[in-house]
């Protein structure tokens, strides 16, 4: 009986992993991709991030909270090296990966109410990245409003605000457009409890 409680309890320890390995490569090849067929919209003072749709997953899956971080933590690293951002890039792969974090512990702890448990990334995207985004971008010798020749070099402040609005818009649309059907889909096809 013991022995086969020892079985149980490290079948669903492997189940775990491999869901969180899963859900973690998949974020941060979505991610890169983005970056190469969209041209940076997944970082920047704009961003339209489409693997932040995947903060559906901790909803359905505890394994999704490790596995999202971790993939943001990859993708944020190989950033640096495609963009050259250099020592400056940690401050995404830190602050960047803790909003990822934040967001999926929130969707965790309100899976059953979606659409409240959604507002979490949406909210800490908002509030973190644009926090060390002047940082980055000023350190990268720019930081125009996207689309415009204003400059908001040197004026934390605005750069903050501006960040604040055009990432919570951006992280909205993509968790909530794309994210809640994705959630719907997935609930259907009964994915993860055949998983568990």
């Amino acid at each position: 009986m013991k022995n086969n409680a020892v079985k149980g309890a490290s079948s669903a320890r492997t189940s775990y992993v491999a869901q969180a390995g899963m859900i973690g490569a998949v974020y941060a090849a979505c991610t890169l991709a983005a970056l190469v067929l969209l041209q940076g919209l997944a970082w920047g003072p704009v961003q339209f991030r489409i693997s932040e749709a995947l903060v559906v997953l901790a909803v359905l899956t505890p394994a999704a909270v490790p596995g999202l971080t971790i993939g943001c933590i990859v993708a944020n690293l190989a950033n640096m090296v495609i963009s050259g951002t250099g020592v400056l890039g940690l401050l995404d792969v830190v602050f960047g990966s803790a909003a990822t974090l934040v967001g999926a512990l929130w969707c965790r702890k309100f899976a059953d109410r979606p659409g409240i448990a959604l507002l979490g990334p949406v909210l800490a995207n908002a509030l973190i990245v644009p926090a060390y985004l002047p940082l980055l971008l000023q350190g990268l010798g720019f930081y125009t409003i996207p689309f415009t020749t204003i400059s908001l070099d040197g004026a934390y402040l605005p750069m903050y605000l501006f960040g604040l609005v055009a990432t919570g818009i951006g992280e909205a649309v993509v968790v909530y457009a794309l994210g809640m059907p994705l959630l719907s889909a997935l609930r259907k096809a009964n994915i993860f409890k055949h998983l568990s």
